[in-house]
This record gives structure tokens, sequence and C-alpha cells, in this order.
């Protein structure tokens, strides 16, 4: 995973979020804001039961029920501060969708990694075609899937000694 510079924001993940959370008639509990700032501690594509281990293996007093760490991912991502990025393996993995500036992604379908790329020559062709259309734009996703160059390589196969006879 290639890593990006963050965008300028004016108001932190964590002040979002509980302005998000108000409008729900919830609040910021102690293990959400644990939660929050684990995941914005860095830029790293994660799934859930990664981010449970994480935070279930700190020595400090930070740590949270898996419960929780599923229903904040998921008010996260409702609050359009989490995206969820599907992986060729199966597994749904998560990144931040606020404060990152527009990405595509390289899906390997064999092995599931992923890599980020900046798309903005994409961006605005699929803006001229959605001003062409008079179509309102709010966001677009781009997910390409195919092999990685490792996966992509010819298995090496090893001479049987039968051949050489």
């Amino acid at each position: 995973m290639s890593e990006r510079l963050a965008v300028e924001v004016a108001v932190s993940p964590t002040e979002k979020f509980t302005e998000f959370l108000l409008t729900k008639g919830k609040r910021l509990t102690q293990e959400r804001k644990n939660v929050v700032d684990e995941v914005f501690a860095s830029h790293q594509h994660f799934d859930p039961d990664q981010l449970i281990n994480h935070v279930s293996t700190r020595k400090d007093a930070r740590r949270v029920s898996r419960s929780t760490v599923y229903r904040t991912i998921a008010l996260l991502e409702e609050a359009g501060l989490l995206r969820k990025v599907a992986r060729a393996n199966g597994r749904d993995v998560y990144e931040h969708d606020y404060g990152y500036p527009q990405h595509g992604h390289l899906i390997c379908q064999k092995c599931g990694s992923m890599i980020e790329f900046s798309e903005e020559t994409i961006s605005k062709i699929i803006e001229k075609v959605a001003a062409e259309h008079e179509f309102r734009l709010t966001g677009h996703r781009l997910e390409v899937y195919g092999n990685c160059s490792k996966c992509s390589r010819p298995m090496q196969r090893r001479h049987d000694k039968l051949n050489f006879i």
C-alpha cells in the first residue's frame, strides 16, 4: 500500500464523528473514542478482526469489546468517515474516507493485495461525462481487479530427474 498525504480538514475525525453521533441521539463513549483514535492513527487498510487484534494487544487501558468495534465501524461508515473496500479473498476491508484524496485500487484476485493509485485523469473524465448527461455526481469508486506482479509470474517448475535421462 502506498502512503498518501492527508488533506487539510477543518474538523478532526473525532469531532466529525461526535457531531454525527449527536444527530443519531448517541454520544461518543470512551470505547468509541478509542476505536476512532486507533483507526485514524495511521492510514492502513484493515478489517474488523485486525483492528480487534491490534486493540486487544495494547498494554494500556484502551481495550474495547469486539461488539463495540463492529458497531463503531458501522457508525463510522454511515458517518462517511470510513468506506468499505471489497477484497478478492472475500474479506471486506476499510479505509479512511475523510481527510484523504480520492484514489482507486488495484486488487489482486489471487492474494488479495491492494495497490492504491491516484486517479485525477479518470476523475476528470467521470466529471465530464456526468456534466454531459446533466447528472449530479456525488462521488465515485474505482476498483480494478486482476493479478499483481507476484501472482502473475509463471510458476517455477522443478525439473524431474527423469527428464534428464
